[in-house]
């Protein structure tokens, strides 16, 4: 016997967590509302929906870019777009940045982000930077394959941010674009 395809895909609420139907976060353009796509049938297509790609350079990344380093989930990466001391980032090239990123996120491409420690409470000194003020950051880039964000991290740790301050979201916009969570298009370029 089989079952009638409207039976199997039933048109329910998809929510973030059980009981959280959306949040909102504050962006340059004013407040975003993050949510999922609410069509149980809605899929994937275009460069997120690729899973093979050449390595070098879309190798694997590991979970832990550079030692004391946390790896988080897109639960985690809503609650720091909600606090105002964490800031998160999106590491990758302008031309990925302005074709999608997470709303609320601080772009700043992995080749400039020691540069611009100071966004992220650190001070110039003559040697290099002082982070004692550090503030909480989440890094992301295109997905498990990205190598942007963990340079970007390793590229911190080197230049003297403390990795206890560092969170990595490896998933980045490949798995939240695959669960379906909002994907604002910056217009600040």
């Amino acid at each position: 016997m089989s079952v009638p395809t409207a039976l199997l895909a039933e048109d329910k609420p998809v929510n973030i967590s059980p009981g959280v139907m959306s949040v909102q976060v504050e962006t340059n353009a004013g407040p975003v509302e993050i949510s999922r796509v609410q069509d149980n049938q809605n899929r994937i297509d275009g460069d997120w929906a690729r899973t093979s790609r050449p390595c070098p350079n879309f190798c694997v990344q590991p979970m832990i870019p550079a030692a004391g380093v946390t790896p988080i989930g897109e639960q985690e990466v809503i609650a720091m777009l909600q606090d105002p001391a964490a800031v998160v980032v999106d590491s990758r090239v302008s031309k990925w940045y302005y074709n999608g990123t997470i709303p609320g996120a601080a772009h700043i491409p992995y080749n400039e982000v020691v540069d611009r420690l100071d966004e992220l409470g650190c001070e110039i000194d003559f040697d290099g930077w002082i982070c004692d003020n550090a503030k909480p950051v989440a890094l992301f880039c295109n997905g498990p394959w990205c190598g942007q964000s963990p340079t970007a991290i390793r590229a911190m740790v080197n230049a003297g941010y403390p990795a206890d301050k560092i969170y990595y979201y490896r998933g980045g916009m490949q798995v939240w674009r695959i669960l379906g969570l909002t994907v604002i298009e910056p217009k600040d370029g």
